[in-house]
């Protein structure tokens, strides 16, 4: 079927799923009520079939808890394709996570081509629930991968692609929780340092406890004397005192795992049933084992320990804790898991981080069946040519599509056009492709080929107050940004009004020592301009070509159609716009 047809099939049958369980979840919390009234009632009367209503009350407990626990898998399961059917009909940008803790002003395109905020290309991509699959995603759209690793990727998100139940169950896992897993954090206390426990602490501990629970069994059938007991107490409390800096040290740092490391279990078990054939996903699936056992029971172990260790709060353990060294013996054991399996964390986080971004591109090639994998040249001649691209933000169904070649005997597009007419979309549009094309993403577009090259864009630079920056300033630094990208290598350049900041004659003076330096640097790429006097640079820089936009004006009205032509734009609809918002020109 096709995504929405699929999406909302299985929509209308988790909404079956949720309407079933909430029908049962307050008859079930009515009967509980009803059995403790029943109870209350046995026991004012004295009457020892009391225990008939507890134990018909634990029987109901158990199957509220389950019933609710499935409700909200059906819940989340109708959140998740909901989101899905908002990314079909291009409404998503009020789901999902928008990844404001990646944006960076000084990137040289990441502001400019809408990398990360709401309404981004993250926003639309991620489906991360962990903090290290988010940062995977992140970090492979700001850089361009080589071309091995893009490929390698490529075959991996195919593989992935049909996957709708591995990342319907990984959408569903556990609790409702945005980027739940703190990969730095989890990984820094994987790797610290040693708990200060003295020496000799585990085998003291055992003998003082066995100790303690045997002079005190003596003693309460009277066969030893209570005295005995108090001494084992008062050598307990010595060594309690001696380990209280390495117990401290355990308990405090125990924190972030214990917050973090349920979803990461769960998500690792869910990965670990999955077999995959491309090499990437088999290599990150083998990730997930250690020494012959899953990640998820080597996390599960640790998970019991330090649930049995916050047990030490509960009131009825708190009163034997001391006496059988519950917290010495438990933090030991954290401990002695940290140093023998904490070194892993930071593996496990790793390939369940990309695994996730792959599988949140693998949804992307499955929700849009129009945009195809790149070719992916591995070649120092650089190369974009794109036939029927559209930008990758808008909703496809209205997206205009056009045709892009640029190369060596065509390294500059001046593009000209009025205002509003598509010059700075169709600048976004090939950007963001060649950014999802080395990501190893799919690309909107009938056929994509692009040798790798670095992004550089101008095209949203604002002046800062705070920073005293005017908006001139601002965009000759980042222009300085590009022309050091094109040093470095081939480089993709999208520079939108070129230094518009200034004078005319100033600006055409720089605009074409610019232009003239990319080009001869090697680097590709767009210049859009108002200023017609720009579009005559083509007639100067070899390999330049005008093309341009155009608009109609019918009555009152300006329409666009967003189709790239050939040539210099011969009228601009800037007076026209200022009528139309009641302005007097």
């Amino acid at each position: 079927m096709h995504p929405q047809e699929e999406y909302t099939a299985r929509l209308g049958r988790a909404n079956q799923e949720r309407e079933r369980w909430e029908k049962l979840f307050i008859p079930i919390g009515n009967a509980r009520l009803a059995l403790v009234l029943v109870g209350l009632v046995i026991v004012w009367r004295g009457s020892w079939w009391v225990g008939l209503p507890i134990v018909g009350f634990i029987g109901l407990v158990i199957w509220h808890e389950r019933v609710m626990r499935k409700r909200d898998v059906a819940r989340r399961r109708i959140a998740f394709y909901e989101r899905g059917l908002a990314r079909l009909s291009g409404s998503w940008s009020e789901t999902g996570s928008h990844g404001e803790r990646f944006r960076d002003s000084e990137h040289v395109f990441a502001e400019d081509l809408d990398l990360f905020g709401r309404g981004s290309l993250f926003q639309l991509l991620s489906l991360a629930r962990t903090g290290a699959g988010e940062s995977t995603l992140a970090n492979w759209l700001k850089a361009p991968a080589s071309c091995a690793e893009a490929q390698a990727r490529q075959e991996a998100i195919g593989e992935l692609k049909d996957k709708l139940d591995l990342r319907e169950d990984v959408a569903v896992l556990g609790y409702d929780i945005a980027a739940g897993v703190h990969e730095k954090e989890l990984a820094l206390w994987g790797h610290g340092i040693a708990a200060p426990f003295v020496r000799f602490a585990k085998p003291i501990a055992v003998v003082l406890a066995l100790a303690a629970i045997g002079s005190f069994g003596f003693a309460m059938v009277g066969v030893g004397r209570w005295a005995i007991f108090l001494v084992v107490l008062l050598f307990e409390f010595g060594f309690i005192y001696a380990m209280r800096h390495g117990v401290g040290h355990v308990m405090a740092g125990v924190e972030t795992p214990a917050r973090d490391l349920h979803i990461l279990a769960l998500l690792t078990a869910r990965l670990e049933k999955e077999q995959f054939t491309s090499p990437r996903l088999a290599k990150l699936r083998g990730l997930l084992d250690l020494e012959g056992e899953p990640a998820s029971k080597r996390i599960a172990q640790l998970q019991r320990l330090i649930e049995m260790l916050h047990s030490a709060n509960n009131q009825l353990v708190a009163v034997v804790a001391p006496v059988v060294l519950w917290r010495e013996h438990l933090t030991m054991s954290i401990e002695n898991w940290r140093v023998k399996w904490g070194p892993a964390i930071s593996t496990w986080l790793e390939a369940v981080g990309e695994l996730e971004a792959l599988g949140s591109l693998a949804a992307f090639h499955y929700e849009r069946p129009e945009a195809n994998f790149p070719e992916l040249l591995d070649s120092s001649e650089p190369l974009l040519d794109a036939v029927a691209i559209k930008h990758v933000l808008l909703d496809p169904g209205k997206a205009v599509a056009n045709d892009v070649a640029l190369g060596a005997a065509s390294q500059l597009w001046i593009v000209s056009g009025s205002n509003m007419s598509g010059k700075s979309t169709l600048m976004r549009a090939v950007g963001l492709g060649a950014v999802l094309a080395w990501t190893g993403a799919p690309v909107p577009a009938e056929r994509f080929r692009i040798s790798r090259l670095s992004v550089g864009a101008s095209l949203r630079t604002v002046d800062s107050v705070l920073d005293g920056r005017s908006r001139f300033y601002a965009e000759i630094r980042r222009l300085r940004q590009v022309v050091d990208a094109a040093k470095a290598g081939p480089t993709l350049f999208l520079l939108d009004e070129l230094l518009s900041g200034t004078n005319s004659h100033d600006r055409r003076i720089g605009a074409e020592a610019l232009v003239r330096g990319l080009v001869a640097k090697g680097a590709i790429g767009f210049v859009t301009t108002h200023d017609l006097a720009l579009a005559s640079l083509a007639d100067s820089i070899p390999g330049s070509r005008n093309v341009h936009f155009e608009d109609q004006i019918e009555g009152s009205e300006i329409h666009f159609d967003y189709k790239l032509r050939d040539g210099v734009v011969t009228r601009s609809n800037a007076l026209e716009l200022m009528r139309a918002v009641g302005l007097e020109v």
